[in-house]
Order: C-alpha cells, then structure tokens, then sequence
C-alpha cells in the first residue's frame, strides 16, 4: 500500500467514525490551555484534570501567576510529574508572557517556544487547539501509532515524525488528526499491547499485517 493510500483511507475512516476528536484536557482560555500542556508532560491528562481547578482559582490568570512564588506554585502542582520544573516554567512563562507579548499569546510556533516550559510540542500544541494552525504536535502516542499503522516510516524522532505527518495531512486535517492519533494510542493501540482485536483499520496497519504474517507462517511451518 502507498504511503498516500493509507494516509487517504486512514482520514476516510476517522472522519465517517470519529468527526468530534478534541483534547481530554480541561480549559477555558488559552492561558489555561498552555498551563494544561505544560502540566501533562509526562503525567496523565486525568491527573492535570484533578490539578487545575484549584490552580486556576488561586491562579485566574498570568498576571496572578507571574506575582506567585514558585514554592506557591509547587503547593498546587506537587501531585504531579517534575512539579520542581514545572513550578518553575509555569510562573517563567506566565512572566515572560507579560513582559515580551504583553499578556497576548502568540499564535506562531517559533513564538510561543520563547515562553519557559514551552517546547515544540506544547507549542504546536497550543497553536494547532487554541488557534487552529495546522501543526501536528508528536508526543509518544503520536510517534508510536503513526510509526505503526505506517503513516512515518522510520522516524528518527518526533520533529521527523511530525515532518512526515504533515507532508500527507491536508492543513485542514492536521488538528483533529493529532487528536485521531492520540486517542487510538491511548486507547486502542496501547504501547505494551495494542489491541488489535478491537482496531477497525488493520486493513490499513502496517504493524499488524506484518505481525499477521509471521503468525501465519509459523503455523504453517508447525
């Protein structure tokens, strides 16, 4: 099958079964859309949902949390993954937000990553959820599951995968297509053991028909 192929039917599939794919996180702005992503790096979405609630009460917005000392912050965040880090973007970025982007959020990627604790992928993140640019942000379910269906082939890493991704994508596709990916592999195309059983497009999966294969020939051969 063409790389083209499984990209067209693989959008043909999601678009008929999964037309609403939108991120598991809890926002209301874009301030809180960015303090989300920061916070899940490395920690469930569940978890960020149990966050900030509280943290958006003491924190409502950036002009709160640039004043806040980090050890405030941490208080907050500490149920989390690397608070220590995170307790320290969160009140870098909310004060170089005010101080270099008069509180505005950039929309471009290359922009948004001048903000502490704003990699690539929270900025494509941002920019693809909050503003609706076509940029594909890659985290390890988006990396995994392109790689297996066969959408990246041989991704040396997530800037290559996205690369990849987005050469096939239509622009108008690329932000529910993160969406379709994240969700497949935090579902359905686990890492440790992907269900196969339960994936409606092995048709179109070069991980499972490869998998399919051996299986068949070490039947035969038994």
């Amino acid at each position: 099958m063409r790389t083209k192929e499984r990209f067209d039917r693989f959008i043909e599939y999601f678009s008929i079964n999964q037309p609403i794919a939108e991120t598991e996180l809890d926002f209301e702005n874009t301030y809180q859309l960015t303090v989300a992503v920061i916070l899940s790096a490395q920690c469930t979405d569940k978890r960020v949902n149990v966050i900030t609630p509280e943290f958006f009460i003491a924190f409502p917005n950036a002009e709160k949390l640039a004043e806040a000392p980090i050890e405030e912050v941490f208080e907050y965040i500490k149920s989390c993954s690397y608070p220590n880090n995170k307790a320290k973007n969160l009140v870098g970025m909310a004060k170089t937000l005010l101080s270099e982007f008069n509180g505005e959020f950039p929309q471009e990627v290359d922009e948004l990553q001048k903000l502490p604790g704003v990699g690539r992928k929270t900025a494509n993140v941002v920019a693809s959820v909050a503003f609706g640019k076509p940029t594909m942000a890659v985290d390890t379910h988006v990396f995994r599951v392109a790689e297996r269906i066969g959408l990246t082939t041989n991704a040396k890493n997530p800037l290559d995968s996205e690369r990849q991704l987005v050469k096939y994508f239509p622009d108008e596709i690329i932000p529910i297509a993160h969406h379709w990916l994240i969700l497949h592999g935090r579902y359905v195309c686990l890492a440790r053991k992907p269900k196969c059983d339960q994936c409606p497009i092995t048709d179109i999966c070069r991980y499972f028909q490869q998998n399919n294969a051996k299986s068949k020939k070490i039947k035969n051969k038994a």
